[in-house]
């Protein structure tokens, strides 16, 4: 009995596009976290009104952007390897 080997994958231009993707929707679902505890929102004394409140989400998106160019929680990496098929890639560089 011959066993066969699976042949390593080769991370092609769609695999690039599908990890862009899955690292949006790491950075959207962290972003939403950072809304539920309020990060970016300012005490009561700067009285910024509702403009505060609207930057305020541009500097949460922006935050949790960076936290999942820095690594993130591995959602990223998790749904890409979902989208692949679990072939044991390694997209993170």
């Amino acid at each position: 009995m011959e066993i066969q080997r699976s042949q390593p994958h080769t991370p092609t231009s769609s695999d690039a596009r599908m990890m862009a993707v899955a690292q949006d929707l790491e950075a959207a679902f962290l972003a939403e976290m950072l809304k539920s505890i309020d990060f970016g929102k300012q005490p009561e004394g700067f009285g910024g009104g509702s403009g505060e409140d609207q930057f305020a989400s541009f500097m949460r998106e922006e935050q949790a952007r960076r936290m999942t160019a820095a690594g993130g929680i591995g959602l990223a990496q998790t749904l890409f390897e979902a989208m692949t098929g679990g072939q044991n890639v390694e997209a993170r560089d």
